[in-house]
């Protein structure tokens, strides 16, 4: 394992090439640069997000780590570039520009920054050749996903073969909402961020949660706390004592995930070490985007000692040593 500096190592962050393009004709994420250090993310030719430097410069984003007290960020992609309702060719090609652009953004400090890549998961068997480019070829520790793919929910046995080899590989597979599948509903109400985010979330883990037992060891990690899943986790209980007797609760089958720390609240926190292990929850904070966590670990502020350090750091590092170990890495 690579000796991080110290500091606390945020998990949860996000990055984009300034000349992201589109892999083809159709609605594809693309960046248009509007100034130096600024841009604006396109999608549909209409503006989706405005951005700035933070976003593609490692020196950046360094000196705002130093500055926060942050020894390591662990980047990846922001969510609605992953483009699960495009075309599988211009997906696949669209994650290898964007993995290609995080290895260059790492390379500029491999100690401090790493990358989670992005997968054509519409396509299974080109996800799992890139899922591997990640990290055999380029490194990465894993890959970020979203909480469903096209009409396929992440607990569709289709999806195994990913997911198996993402427990082969010890990789870290960040399950992030993306907020252009959110219901009208949702929309409608205003709630997207609020609700719709974490429900997203939620739903995607309780199916994972209530099905067959499959993918052992694969390292899922539930963004935002887990999102609305340690609330409902009794309920799963009840449920599948009722329809399903005789299986694993879901309230077990949830500590085998992880889930990072970005509830904004310390008593929410506090029901995700519960649901999920203290050993199973990392520090993130939504780096750079207006949703962050600042400063960074604040929500640990209650925690106790031993809570607080394995949250904002030892646990990450025993993530990222995982899968260098799987790969026969010693250092």
């Amino acid at each position: 394992m690579p000796d991080i500096r110290g500091g606390l190592i945020d998990i949860h962050t996000h990055a984009i090439s300034p000349d992201l393009a589109a892999p083809g004709p159709g609605r594809w994420p693309t960046v248009e640069r509007t100034a130096e250090d600024r841009a604006v993310i396109l999608l549909d030719g209409r503006v989706y997000r405005e951005i700035d430097d933070r976003c593609w410069s490692a020196e950046r984003r360094l000196s705002d780590m130093d500055a926060e007290g942050v020894g390591a960020q662990v980047v990846s992609p922001i969510p609605v570039t992953l483009a699960y309702d495009r075309s599988a060719d211009g997906a696949a090609a669209l994650a290898m520009q964007q993995n290609d652009f995080l290895a260059d953004l790492c390379a500029a400090a491999p100690e401090r920054l790493f990358a989670l890549g992005a997968v054509p998961l519409q396509d299974v068997p080109r996800a799992v050749a890139e899922l591997r480019r990640c990290v055999v070829d380029l490194g990465f520790p894993g890959v970020e996903i979203g909480t469903v793919v096209g009409d396929r929910e992440l607990a569709d046995p289709a999806l195994d073969p990913f997911f198996e080899a993402a427990a082969e590989l010890r990789a870290l597979v960040l399950v992030h909402p993306v907020d252009q599948v959110l219901s009208p509903r949702i929309r409608a109400l205003g709630v997207g961020f609020g609700l719709g985010m974490p429900s997203e979330t939620g739903i995607a883990a309780a199916g994972l949660l209530v099905g067959p037992v499959r993918r052992p060891g694969a390292c899922v990690c539930l963004a935002h706390g887990g999102g609305t899943l340690p609330g409902i986790l009794p309920r799963l209980d009840r449920g599948s004592a009722m329809f399903r007797p005789g299986g694993i609760r879901p309230s077990e089958r949830a500590r085998e995930m992880w889930c990072d720390s970005l509830t904004y609240d310390s008593a929410s926190l506090a029901l995700a070490v519960t649901r999920f292990g203290a050993d199973h929850v990392l520090l993130g904070t939504d780096y750079p985007f207006d949703a962050r966590e600042m400063p960074p670990g604040a929500v640990l502020a209650e925690c106790d000692d031993a809570t607080r350090a394995a949250i904002g750091r030892d646990n990450a590092i025993a993530v990222l040593a995982a899968v260098r170990h799987s790969l026969g890495v010693t250092r």
